[in-house]
């Protein structure tokens, strides 16, 4: 595990792998080199229906070309991978393992993100478990989460006045729809298919960036 970021670092496009089946390692790195390259400043790796094997092989892979870009790899949901693998960190939905025990396993350097849906309670309550950065959506229509809570940019301000955490929003955010999570408070944009379904992915992150940059 890496050490702990400041709660500076959360600043810019949290990109998410795309789950295609039929992906290599090989290819999910050169995806993600391409969004690093466009500014992404975390990796999170989301792979739900392929084997464990090949989740551990994916991982691994990916980890390795996030350390030759000093980007942290944070892997959805799943622990006990995180931990195989010595990733930096896991993000966890509302019927994973629980803040306290995954801390305990991963350790104090770990970076453990949480979503939070469109509930202020539960973004203080993973503040007090020692969460590292909170996460709310979907903001917009979603083709991974279409059936998600919804959230709105309300959310974002409140949280901003009552978590002192790092917020990510999430849920079909694009370039053309981001700018206002940012001035309702959000830190991060999290993006699937906005970046990785894109045919020039390194362009499409890019675009995420500047967003950031115009707000600087």
């Amino acid at each position: 595990m890496t050490r702990r970021l400041e709660p500076s670092f959360y600043r810019g496009l949290y990109a998410i792998t795309h789950e295609v089946a039929l992906f290599t390692p090989e290819m999910l790195c050169e995806q993600v080199l391409a969004a690093i390259q466009g500014g992404a400043k975390i990796i999170q790796y989301r792979h739900k229906d392929v084997s464990a094997t090949r989740r551990e092989q994916q991982a691994s892979a990916l980890l390795a070309c996030c350390r030759q870009q000093a980007v942290p790899l944070i892997i959805n949901d799943d622990v006990a991978l995180a931990s195989a693998i010595g990733a930096d960190g896991v993000h966890l939905g509302r019927d994973d393992m629980n803040l306290q025990t995954a801390r305990e396993q991963l350790g104090k350097q770990a970076i453990i993100g949480t979503s939070c849906y469109n509930s202020i309670d539960l973004a203080i309550a993973a503040q007090q478990a020692g969460a590292d950065y909170v996460a709310f959506g979907r903001f917009f229509a979603s083709t991974t989460k279409p059936q998600a809570i919804e959230a709105d940019t309300a959310l974002l301000t409140l949280a901003k006045e009552r978590v002192n955490l790092p917020i990510v929003a999430i849920g079909g955010i694009t370039p053309d729809n981001g700018a206002a999570l940012i001035d309702a408070g959000a830190d991060m944009l999290a993006a699937i298919h906005g970046v990785f379904a894109q045919r020039e992915i390194g362009a499409a992150a890019q675009q995420y960036t500047r967003l950031f940059n115009q707000k600087v």
